[in-house]
């Protein structure tokens, strides 16, 4: 049996919505002294993190992270970067961009490595929130949509690397 999907949110409702989280960063940061760092988490973010920049009225600072969890033999739940900042954060506001906030696990532990760089602040923008699945207690400050209880993907969102691409949300039915 082929995969279906079903419609979560449209291309145009994503589209909205970034325009909206676009003024509310923008706004946040107004007047804020210093340059702000937006981190994309990769690969997810990258879709989100591409447009949310175009509805901002200021130009960051653009890096990335890579994070992921450890092989076989370890314990699960420990991660690693796979790729790390090349930007010195120090002192700067840092605009953390992510495609879904889920467990809250890896956005505790980019948070904690991050923190301990010496930033001014640190923000985490994310297109979804799974916060009914909350494992760790993490804040999101802006958030595109709540998720729902299912299996998403599209606008950044993958399995087995397939469906990045699509410019809505769906959800995946098996």
């Amino acid at each position: 049996m082929a995969d279906e999907l079903r419609e979560v949110f449209g291309e145009a409702a994503v589209a909205a919505r970034v325009l909206e989280l676009g003024r509310d960063v923008s706004a946040h940061y107004a007047g804020v002294d210093g340059d702000v760092v937006m981190v994309g988490v990769l690969k997810g973010a990258l879709p989100f993190m591409a447009d949310l920049l175009r509805a901002l009225d200021f130009c960051p600072t653009l890096d990335f992270v890579r994070v992921a969890s450890y092989g076989a033999g370890v314990a699960p739940g420990q991660l690693r970067f796979l790729m790390d900042l090349e930007t010195d954060i120090r002192g700067r506001h840092v605009l953390l961009v992510e495609d879904i906030v889920d467990t809250g696990r890896s956005l505790a532990y980019l948070l904690s490595m991050l923190g301990e760089r010496g930033p001014a602040s640190i923000k985490v923008c994310s297109f979804l929130d799974k916060a009914y699945r909350r494992e760790v207690d993490v804040t999101v400050d802006f958030v595109g949509f709540p998720a729902p209880p299912v299996f998403l993907v599209g606008y950044g969102m993958d399995i087995g690397e397939r469906l990045r691409r699509l410019r809505g949300v769906y959800e995946l039915v098996r």
